[in-house]
């Protein structure tokens, strides 16, 4: 005999905030900033992500050697994940804004929160390191990386639980405001 289950069965384990069963069945709801459907946040993220990934690379590269060469592309990788971020933030700014259903979510205002965090601590990091790169990475430059290298990974998980668990910047015709 099958038993029916109560609760949502993709994916099988818990919620780290918050779910809701009804998510599950509605088609989604599409992001505000899309290209034939295709929502362009996911999309956007990739190259910061990445950049910043690497700057934390490049920092721990060069507290090791001491090679000016991992300063510099620390620096570098920090502008473009900077630039490539405010991007992202605009056009996530503008899902967060207009799909009511982002709001009414706890990891909507997380992933919010904490990457309008990230982009302060990039510029702080990139500040540090203005008119000298090498300078700018031991203690403090080497120590943002690593908090925005952390806080990237948590601001991921928010993103896929608005995107997986609560089906926010899908293609679907759900409603903005709840399923």
């Amino acid at each position: 005999m099958e038993t029916q289950r109560t609760s949502t069965p993709f994916p099988n384990i818990p919620p780290i905030i918050e779910s809701d069963d009804r998510e599950y069945r509605d088609t989604g709801v599409p992001s505000t900033v899309a290209i034939a459907g295709h929502p362009l946040h996911p999309l956007s993220v990739i190259f910061p992500i990445a950049f910043l990934a690497g700057a934390l690379v490049t920092d721990a590269v060069y507290f090791l050697v001491r090679d000016e060469f991992w300063a510099r592309a620390s620096f570098w990788l920090i502008v473009a994940g900077l630039a490539g971020g405010v991007v992202a933030a605009i056009i996530g700014m503008s899902d967060f804004l207009q799909i009511e259903r982002v709001r009414k979510r706890t990891a909507g205002w997380a992933h919010m929160i904490i990457n309008v965090t990230l982009l302060v601590l990039t510029v702080i990091n990139l500040y540090l390191r203005i008119g000298n790169p090498v300078g700018g990475v031991l203690p403090w430059g080497l120590v943002l990386s690593t908090i925005v290298g952390t806080l990237t990974s948590a601001s991921g998980w928010f993103g896929a639980e608005l995107s997986y668990r609560h089906k926010i910047g899908v293609v679907g015709a759900g409603s903005r405001t709840e399923p």
